[in-house]
């Protein structure tokens, strides 16, 4: 369909709150390509509609070629107390990264396309990937789990990098 604007750290979109989505239906469907052709073009295995300006709980992730996986109105119901820690980043301060520590698993309920309620479990990356895709929904920008000291250090490297 479209390839979107990505918006750049730190724009306040990126720690707004995303509204549930309410309607199902082709504008939907049309949202969820958009947001599969903007992952892919940036490029990154996850997006949500707030990279894109739109405030709404929907994110895909493309885990493996050709396989999207579509989360609506996503909330985690269960965490593990294992934890895991993985290198991070974000389409909207793309070429950094950091390590990140997060339960290493997770069962998520969510929405299909069609508006049907699913859940399903998932551990390691895949479960890393929800977790970060669900922070962003929550107006939590990946880099608000790192230290302050490590947020920092990335964001003088970001600034710099801008200039």
């Amino acid at each position: 369909m479209t390839v979107r604007t990505i918006i750049r750290y730190p724009s306040s979109a990126l720690a707004t709150l995303c509204e549930p989505v309410t309607t199902f239906g082709p504008d939907l469907a049309a949202l969820q390509q958009d947001l599969v052709d903007t992952m892919r073009a940036a490029p990154g295995v996850g997006i949500t509609a707030a990279h894109i300006g739109v405030l709404q709980r929907i994110f895909v992730l493309e885990l493996q070629p050709g396989k999207i996986l579509t989360y609506i109105n996503p909330e985690i119901v269960r965490t593990s107390t294992e934890t895991i820690r993985h290198v991070e980043g974000s389409v909207s301060m793309p070429g950094l990264t950091e390590e990140v520590e997060r339960p290493r698993q997770v069962t998520v309920r969510f929405r299909n396309l069609a508006g049907g309620e699913q859940e399903e479990t998932a551990d390691d990356f895949h479960a890393i990937c929800i977790q970060h895709e669900i922070d962003q929904l929550d107006g939590l920008f990946w880099i608000k789990r790192l230290s302050k000291l490590k947020r920092d250090r990335l964001i003088r490297k970001w600034e710099k990098a801008q200039r």
